[in-house]
């Protein structure tokens, strides 16, 4: 048997990918807080692992794995039930563009090392860094929006690697008072997702109290 230990922060929307996609396929994992706000991402000890210093990690039977799309795909090669990345190449690209609009480019420019520099390097006031968060949610949410099809997730019948990202950035707006009403498809495949288990056990709020 595998032996899972996942590396993460309870607020990370990467780690919190991760934490859905292990769910949803019931694997049993170990769990280690790295507190991005004390900055342990960034001891030795850590970066000996994973260079780049980011939450998550995943560490497998000894060998790390890093970036949440690519631990997702390694779960999806080395325990493929359920599947959460379509093997058919037209469906893939269309889950896998889905991920992307989300951890490609919503994500990148509202993480908190951008966040940090935005205000301690750059000397914004808050008001205006949550105006650029929302802004690059929305402009992500728009074509999110559009390119969701009619099934009940938008993995379709069951949830897939976009739902995974989807959860955690729905989650990060909530946080910064975007407003959702522009987005029903997107609000109600959150909904449908948050009644499954699997998300559930992986929400901050349920990991920082576990």
């Amino acid at each position: 048997m595998t032996s899972l230990v996942l590396h993460d922060y309870f607020r990370s929307s990467a780690s919190y990918r991760v934490r859905i996609a292990l769910n949803l396929k019931e694997l049993a994992y170990g769990r280690v807080e790295v507190s991005l706000i004390a900055g342990e991402q960034k001891s030795d000890e850590y970066l000996a692992q994973n260079a780049q210093g980011f939450v998550p990690m995943l560490v497998a039977d000894g060998e790390t794995i890093i970036q949440s799309l690519a631990i997702i795909d390694w779960l999806d090669r080395a325990f493929p039930e359920p599947r959460l990345i379509p093997d058919d190449p037209m469906p893939r690209a269309v889950a896998l563009a889905q991920a992307h609009v989300v951890a490609c480019d919503i994500h990148p420019l509202n993480n908190l090392r951008v966040l940090k520099y935005l205000t301690r390097d750059l000397g914004l006031n808050e008001q205006t860094k949550d105006r650029w968060y929302r802004h690059w949610i929305a402009e992500g949410f728009d074509a999110l929006e559009a390119m969701a099809g009619e099934g009940r997730y938008l993995g379709g019948d069951a949830p897939g690697i976009a739902d995974c990202c989807l959860v955690p950035q729905m989650y990060n707006a909530r946080r910064f008072e975007m407003p959702l009403d522009p987005y029903p498809r997107l609000t109600a495949i959150d909904a449908a997702c948050m009644e499954l288990e699997a998300f559930q056990k992986a929400h901050p709020d349920a990991v920082k109290t576990a």
